[in-house]
């Protein structure tokens, strides 16, 4: 007979409750080894929620992309551990950096971008995870392009979420026979035929990075004389914007806006209700990504922030999600649940051409001084 335990680690605790949701032992034996069947009071029919809620508390919090989870599933992530999900939408990656520097956010979880991981490794923002906490995440799964980023010196940071492009969606619509096929294109469009109704990201790697590629530089530029003329551009499409902002769809599905620079996901969201939006990644380049889940040092509920991640890493959920959000995930397991329609997107799986010329974010571009100042004088223009 098993002994009753009135206390269990948290740890073990989910171990256990994992095993019973995939039926390797009873609910009977689950009670037992927790030390719930001594509570009575405790209903059979809310059993996982209830539990859950002893170990991991009733609230985590979440720092994420816009557009970039399903509701319905973080509602199942209640249901199933009694824990709520609080999500905070940010807009860059900029601004997370601020907000994680400046401390006590309240976030169990931050999604991050590729590019960003090193940085908050050392400065101790982000804490190195257990990853049997998290047995959801399977690396040989996952293309090695991009989980790499998550590992620093051995030690894994960050367990990878979705990967995708930066190019620019448009009103097909609107062009009126004009051509966008390129950053160049994009520019001249918001400048002139356009004017009046582009949206720019308020995202200094991006808006930088994609007025660089304008002149065919590298997006990660850090040259003086290149960010110069990237300025030069930006200021002068300045006035002719609708808006510099990173929450762009409203924007799109509403007529405002007929052009903005976008990610993967938003142009599949978008073009699922107006297939008249066009996905342009520059014919000169641009950026690849990939996100990450990271737990902050500063979490005030890691429990949670462990609980959160599994739950969204196990392949039906994570296909769920990318359901909703339109972007691949990297992980062939998850792919391999997709339909026919998405596998086969030449948005979320662009032609070799264009991808072979897009570059990953580099760590120089986050803390880089001189792109700081130029996002700030051409958003104050």
């Amino acid at each position: 007979m098993t002994k009753y335990r009135d206390h269990i680690p948290a740890k073990e605790f989910l171990t256990h409750l994992e095993s019973l949701r995939k039926g390797s032992i009873s609910r009977r034996h689950f009670l037992a080894v927790t030390g719930i069947g001594a509570a009575t009071s405790l209903l059979a029919a809310s059993l996982p929620g209830r539990a859950f809620a002893q170990a991991i508390g009733d609230r985590v919090g979440i720092a994420t992309w816009p557009n970039y989870h399903d509701p319905a599933n973080l509602d199942a992530f209640r249901d199933a551990t009694g824990a709520a999900v609080d999500v905070n939408v940010f807009g860059s990656n900029e601004e997370m950096l601020a907000k994680l520097q400046a401390g006590a956010t309240g976030w169990d979880v931050v999604v991050a971008t590729n590019y960003t991981i090193s940085t908050y490794v050392e400065e101790g923002i982000i804490q190195e995870l257990d990853l049997t906490q998290i047995p959801n995440f399977d690396r040989a799964a996952t293309d090695p392009r991009f989980a790499d980023p998550g590992v620093i010196d051995g030690k894994t940071y960050a367990i990878p979420r979705n990967i995708g492009t930066t190019g620019y969606c448009v009103n097909s619509n609107d062009l009126e026979g004009a051509e966008a096929k390129s950053w160049k294109d994009f520019w001249d469009l918001a400048r002139d035929k356009l004017s009046g109704r582009a949206m720019v990201h308020d995202y200094q790697l991006t808006a930088i990075g994609n007025a660089l590629k304008y002149y065919g530089y590298s997006f990660n530029s850090v040259d003086s004389a290149e960010l110069a003329d990237a300025e030069k551009l930006l200021i002068e499409a300045k006035p002719h914007l609708f808006a510099i902002n990173s929450d762009y769809q409203p924007s799109m599905r509403s007529g405002d806006a007929s052009m903005s620079m976008c990610w993967t996901g938003d142009a599949v969201q978008l073009q699922r209700d107006m297939p008249e939006i066009l996905y342009v990644l520059g014919t000169e380049g641009g950026e690849l990504w990939s996100d990450f889940f990271t737990i902050p040092t500063s979490a005030p509920n890691k429990a949670a922030a462990y609980a959160l991640i599994n739950f969204l890493l196990e392949p039906q959920m994570a296909a769920k999600e990318a359901l909703f959000h339109g972007y691949p995930t990297g992980d062939s397991r998850v792919d391999a649940l997709l339909p026919e329609e998405m596998r086969n997107s030449e948005i979320l799986y662009p032609a070799a051409d264009l991808l072979n010329a897009l570059e990953f974010g580099a760590a120089v571009t986050l803390t880089n001084p001189e792109r700081a100042e130029i996002m700030a004088r051409f958003k104050a223009a």
